[in-house]
């Protein structure tokens, strides 16, 4: 049975490692969102398919502790990306990066992957206990509203979850911001919190 604590509990960190470690999910908030959280590995990424009753051809995309953890999952990470990175992360920005070889199919069927760093101090702290990168993806049943209390997302994911970790409502309530850049042109693939005309602005003024 899914078991729910505080975020900030002391063993909150520890408890949500052990679920992760053996392949189990956990539901966390983020600065945008709560997020459905697994390692990166292939059999844990098929959990959370399920769970989400989502396509399996849809990319799962990946949280980070920190910029520096880019390298876990990106095969490169060009001078507008990391613009970009320092200009928005931890924020509501995912960037779309190509994605190193040994990252598990099911993660990405494409050559690339998404990634950010969460503005969530406690996310990142489990994320960073976690080895640096998780596979998140939206804590709620494919095609349905984002969750945005810890009461939504058990109710769309039930028992799936091993471990529920509740910040109380998330404050930004918006799917991020996702973009890529090709031949150093700004692309969004998805509106978000962050409006083009200032990525592109941050883009110009560094």
């Amino acid at each position: 049975m899914a078991r729910t604590i505080p975020i900030n509990a002391q063993d909150a960190v520890g408890r949500a490692g052990d679920v992760l470690r053996t392949g189990g999910l956990v539901v966390l908030p983020t600065d945008t969102v709560y997020g459905l959280a697994s390692a990166i590995d292939e059999a844990a990424i098929a959990h959370v398919f399920l769970a989400k009753q989502r396509a399996p051809e849809r990319a799962v995309p990946v949280l980070l502790s920190s910029v520096d953890a880019v390298e876990l999952v990106a095969g490169s990470f060009g001078p507008e990306a990391r613009r970009l990175a320092d200009a928005f992360w931890p924020g509501p920005l995912t960037i779309v990066v190509p994605k190193r070889y040994h990252l598990p199919r099911n993660l990405s069927m494409l050559p690339t992957v998404g990634i950010r760093v969460p503005d969530h101090p406690a996310t990142r702290a489990v994320i960073a206990a976690a080895g640096g990168a998780l596979a998140v993806t939206s804590a709620n049943r494919s095609d349905e509203p984002a969750a945005c209390t810890i009461e939504a997302a058990k109710d769309m994911l039930g028992d799936s979850v091993a471990l529920y970790l509740d910040g109380g409502p998330c404050q930004g309530g918006i799917p991020s911001t996702v973009v890529s850049v090709e031949d150093g042109q700004l692309r969004v693939i998805r509106e978000g919190p962050i409006a083009e005309r200032v990525l592109k602005a941050a883009l110009r003024s560094t």
